[in-house]
């Protein structure tokens, strides 16, 4: 490669790196724990889903009736969207097309979102509802109430708490589009850190010598993490900005075939219901079991699970159900399975198995989501997207230490080299406090009897400054890596010990009872707190023994990063 090339791919990928690295890292770190969502929901609320004798009965007729306490339901459209644990769903109500029916008092959505589709038929939202419903404890809870740390970090790993702090949006919530970019940009890093590598990538990925100058280490862990990664960053990079970007990428062919008809774009691609049901003014006749029909549907569509409930003009003569599902990815990986009934003759009207081909928009939906999200191999895929997550992170931090070194030199200016490592630090002191921040919010939220999205929000942002502070304050890279490894080491290991001590959930109590999503969290936080125990070791000893092999002049210098 001629020199000319060679600089243009090493300042794009050392700009682009430095400029997203501390967003990213954010991004990857709650992107990692994210693929355990459920698991960690489970854990906080000490109710597992996988447990022996749980037995989840969906009663639609249930969640109905208590509706109808609360609210005039004749000509009201639901959706119950069902969650990915089955053991709940999302329940949104529209206001009722009826001119004749008095509007009650509206239910706000407790964060402020607003989902797509409401607000049909007279009275739009002043007369709807969304909530989520529990079906094991027959109980909704609005969003703030039934806020889990599972879905804290979820939505940490694509910044969607900015949206509260800066709730303005250009196209999208500025959280969004922040994480867009941030992926956007790593595409550049990606591609061109790959160049820069290219000629030497194979005598590269098998030199590594943990024992040599910091530099070195840093340079060559860097390579090697990276080249392992890449498939998996490239492939985040790319579904990340899809996903995120949706809104933006249809906006052209919106306009241009749709005539700006952006409701009629996403039924085509298979968001909500192709069809409308006109209300007809005229009451229903015949009774309605909502109960048998779902659970009759679920039996024909073997391998699959019912996603959405859909009811649209209750009580009407016009009263239709659409029953949505999808396939198990062990059986097909893409499709959705759709049932339209009509109820005042109890006739389908059409349906589609979810284990029929998919058509080309459900292919490609369904490989850029389970790409994402991983939930297409079982708990070892997860596991296997959380490991080359964590080494993600790694690669991000290696990559600020090596820009670090390479720029901490004699013939630097003295307010360059104090800039550099102010922003190293900066990034440093923020990165290195989410593992042990995330776990001692973990452990708070043990003591905290129905804790909300508030005492999330608290606990973590309030100790993540406190401690971002803290190791600010230190002014030294190398405590502040031994630091909060240990830090990290000691609540991780305590996470699982306090959770026996306080709620009996020792290894052999949930292993008994089946208890298998609580048992993994706790697992997974006492490997992570011995492979931070391991790291701590590592460190140390690599620290006194380059220490009794440098000259002391060398032992002055200002920055450290072991």
């Amino acid at each position: 490669m001629d020199n000319r090339k060679y600089n243009i791919y090493f300042n794009t990928h050392t700009i682009s790196g430095i400029i997203i690295c501390g967003v990213l890292y954010v991004m990857f770190f709650a992107g990692s724990f994210s693929f355990f969502k459920d698991d960690i929901a489970a854990w906080q609320e000490n109710q597992s889903n996988r447990a022996a004798d749980v037995q989840v009965n969906k009663d639609f007729n249930y969640l109905l009736d208590s509706l109808a306490k609360k609210h005039t339901l004749k000509g009201r459209d639901f959706d119950f969207t069902i969650q990915r644990n089955h053991t709940g769903a999302y329940v949104s109500m529209s206001a009722s097309h009826d001119s004749t029916v008095k509007a009650t008092k509206a239910k706000a959505p407790s964060d402020g979102k607003r989902k797509r589709g409401r607000g049909r038929g007279r009275g739009g939202n002043d007369d709807s509802a969304f909530f989520g419903y529990d079906f094991a404890k027959q109980k909704e809870a609005d969003y703030a109430s039934s806020y889990t740390m599972g879905e804290f970090l979820y939505r940490l790993h694509f910044l969607a708490q900015l949206n509260q702090v800066l709730p303005f949006r250009i196209g999208v919530p500025f959280g969004y589009m922040l994480a867009g970019i941030i992926s956007f940009i790593f595409l550049f890093a990606l591609i061109t850190g790959l160049m820069l590598h290219w000629d030497k990538l194979v005598s590269n990925f098998f030199t590594f010598r943990p024992w040599s100058k910091w530099k070195n280490v840093w340079t060559e862990l860097h390579t090697v993490l990276g080249v392992i990664g890449f498939p998996y960053q490239l492939m985040f990079a790319i579904t990340g900005v899809v996903l995120i970007f949706n809104s933006f990428l249809i906006v052209p062919y919106t306009k241009l075939f749709y005539n700006g008809d952006e409701e009629k774009i996403y039924k085509d691609l298979g968001y909500g219901l192709n069809s409308d049901y006109k209300y007809q003014y005229k009451p229903l006749a015949t009774s309605f079991n909502l109960n048998n029909l779902v659970s009759q549907t679920e039996k024909k569509w073997q391998k699959s699970d019912v996603s959405l409930v859909a009811i649209r003009n209750y009580g009407d003569y016009n009263m239709h159900v659409v029953i949505q599902g999808k396939p198990h990815t062990g059986a097909q990986m893409n499709g959705q399975g759709e049932l339209v009934y009509r109820v005042r003759d109890s006739k389908i009207l059409s349906e589609r198995s979810p284990l029929e081909p998919a058509d080309y928009v459900s292919q490609m939906k369904g490989t850029l989501y389970h790409l994402h999200f991983g939930d297409y191999g079982g708990r070892p895929l997860k596991v296997m997207y959380f490991v080359l997550g964590i080494l993600g992170c790694i690669v991000i931090n290696s990559g600020v230490l090596i820009w670090l070194v390479a720029r901490d030199k004699k013939n630097t200016p003295a307010h360059k080299r104090k800039f550099n490592f102010w922003t190293a630090n900066v990034y440093m002191s923020s990165s290195l406090s989410l593992l042990p921040v995330t776990t001692f919010t973990m452990i708070v939220l043990l003591f905290i009897k129905n804790a909300e999205q508030a005492d999330i929000y608290h606990w973590f942002f309030y100790s993540w400054l406190a401690l971002g502070i803290y190791f600010l304050a230190w002014r030294n890279l190398d405590a502040v890596n031994r630091q909060s490894t240990l830090l990290s080491a000691i609540l991780c290991l305590l996470l699982p010990v306090l959770d026996g001590i306080v709620r009996d959930n020792w290894f052999w109590q949930t292993y008994k009872r089946g208890a298998l999503d609580i048992l993994f969290i706790d697992a997974l936080f006492l490997t992570l707190g011995i492979i931070s125990c391991v790291v701590y070791r590592k460190i140390t000893t690599g620290r006194h023994r380059q220490q009794k092999n440098i000259p002391a002049k060398s032992k002055a210098e200002p920055v450290r990063i072991a």
